[in-house]
């Protein structure tokens, strides 16, 4: 993936489904309280603050055809009030006669007065575009920040446009939840913030400490962000789909970390710990991981991004591409069946029996009928109704490879007998009994790879790659014969591309390689970067405490 930023496009009703407001969504009303403005301070200007930081205002020459009023007007022409005119040059004398930032902010300043409709803009909808235009490049250069702050209060103060005054205060929301600014130009920007009666200026304060505290975003918003400040809103709620093909909505808001987010899930779902799981995007034919410290708006926008411009359309518009959150277990390190039970009902149990289905588990006939009799009970609890459709729905009981090793009546016989010998057994815990067999296997909690390698004569072409809490396990992918275990820590170097996955085992001079042909390098090495990276973080704790 690059750092590239392209313009995005307004997303399909599909994805915008996804980001719904709940009826306990903040809504800011145009009301105060009993209907009497009670903040007593006078609005908060730039006014002293220009005095020292900011460039010059232009002289005007008064023509003698002025009245007095309209010669009064002109010559409170300051820059710290609000204007219908472009600038020519940044308000800050810092960015005077500097190439390039000089362009940017004035093509900041243009942006914002499109966005406020200050001056006719092509597009009747307001989308990113312009809040990718004011925001991509201070984002870019912290010398912009203070720039494009002044612009806003700037285009805040004495604005008797309403309508461009409502577009400013969500500009300013947006920043705030973005990037803060220098400690220079702080007190001015919390000043302006807590003294105006705007209904949201206390939410942009809000949102500006805890952008101070979380860190800054490196991406302009995302549509869903823009969208919400738009229909005045700050709440936004994120569908989140889980492997028991149930869902759940969740706030999310600009400075939402992954790890936090995960905090949340785990918490509302009265798991033990979030630890191992992750949030997983899926979009076109790829489902990644989104890395626990990122801002979980910055990945989205930044992965939605990356894969329009990795797949342009041929008529030369924007694609558009549909997306879904998940959150599953990704690192199986401490899992033990029973040890959680909420985490193997609504996770565990629905991630293993796939993979069982498909047959990468070494199994003899007697698990795989306890198995069988366990995934029966689970979606039919005590029915026997079901048992004699048992022959025509055995694919989804047993793997395909060991179906073949005796007949349907036979797999049913001694399926129901298994199932008879577990009588008042209720669904959830034949759930958490069927990952107590495989947890007994040394593949449990694994994540397969069908790959096809020429590197080592040995091994066949066509190989199955585990990857697991012991390393990466290589199996031949007829007999499920384990066939070699690379601990991780004897895997010294890896990468991956679209379509390779390249490990190192040993050292550089005397270590083997294995080069893979496969499309999902990227998820081998994500996975075999978090648990080199678990196990690093465990050793060091270990440490820690030998040393205390």
């Amino acid at each position: 993936m690059t750092n590239e930023i392209c313009l995005a496009t307004k997303p399909p009703p599909d994805i915008l489904e996804l980001f719904k407001t709940e009826d306990g969504g903040k809504r800011f009303a145009y009301s105060y309280a009993n209907g009497v403005d009670t903040l007593k301070e006078k609005p908060h200007t730039l006014e002293e603050y220009s005095i020292e930081h900011f460039r010059p205002a232009p002289k005007r020459t008064i023509s003698k055809t002025l009245t007095l009023s309209s010669a009064r007007r002109a010559g409170r022409d300051e820059l710290w009030r609000h204007s219908r005119e472009p600038i020519r040059q940044p308000l800050l004398k810092k960015l005077q006669n500097k190439e390039g930032l000089v362009e940017d902010a004035n093509f900041i300043f243009t942006s914002i007065m499109k966005y406020m409709g200050d001056i006719p803009h092509k597009r009747s909808k307001i989308g990113n575009e312009l809040t990718d235009q004011i925001f991509d490049p201070p984002l870019k250069q912290e010398i912009l920040r203070d720039e494009v702050y002044c612009q806003a209060m700037k285009q805040l103060t004495d604005n008797r446009n309403k309508f461009s005054e409502e577009r400013g205060w969500e500009l300013m929301w947006l920043a705030t939840g973005l990037f803060a600014c220098s400690q220079t130009l702080m007190k001015e920007l919390t000043q302006f913030l807590r003294t105006r009666r705007h209904p949201i200026a206390q939410d942009c304060l809000q949102r500006l400490q805890k952008t101070m505290k979380v860190g800054q975003r490196k991406y302009p918003p995302h549509q869903v962000e823009v969208e919400a400040i738009q229909h005045k809103t700050t709440q936004i709620f994120h569908k989140v789909y889980f492997p028991d093909d149930t869902d759940e909505a969740f706030e999310v808001d600009s400075s939402t970390r992954a790890k936090e987010f995960c905090a949340n899930i785990a918490e509302r779902l009265t798991l033990r710990s979030p630890e191992g799981f992750s949030l997983f995007v899926k979009i076109a034919d790829k489902v990644i991981s989104v890395p626990e410290g990122d801002f979980f708006f910055d990945f989205v926008r930044h992965l939605t991004d990356w894969i329009k411009r990795a797949r342009p359309s041929r008529d030369g518009t924007i694609p558009q591409f549909t997306y879904q959150v998940f959150f599953m277990r990704k690192l199986w390190s401490n899992t033990v069946p029973g040890k959680d039970k909420m985490a193997d009902w609504i996770f565990h149990y629905h991630q293993e029996l796939p993979k069982y289905l498909r047959g990468y588990h070494k199994c003899t006939k007697e698990e795989a009928s306890k198995l069988g009799a366990l995934i029966y009970r689970v979606r039919f609890a005590e029915s026997k109704q079901e048992l004699q459709q048992i022959p025509q729905m055995l694919r989804e009981l047993i793997p395909a490879d060991l179906a073949k090793l005796q007949s349907t009546n036979d797999w049913k016989r001694s399926i129901v007998g298994a199932y008879n010998q577990d009588a008042g057994m209720n669904s959830n815990d034949a759930k958490v009994n069927f990952l107590k067999i495989i947890y007994r296997w040394p593949t449990f909690g694994s994540a397969f790879f069908e790959v096809k390698q020429t590197t080592d004569p040995s091994y066949p072409e066509l190989l199955l790659i585990a990857i697991n809490k012991q390393g990466v396990s290589l199996i031949h992918p007829q007999t499920k014969e384990l066939l070699v275990t690379h601990p991780f820590t004897k895997i010294s170097n890896w990468s991956s591309g679209n379509t390779y996955f390249h490990m190192t085992i040993g050292n550089l001079v005397r270590g083997s390689k294995l080069l893979c042909e496969t499309s999902l390098g990227y998820k081998m090495d994500d996975l075999l970067t978090s648990y080199i990276s678990l196990m690093l973080t465990n050793m060091n704790k270990q440490r820690t405490l030998r040393v205390k």
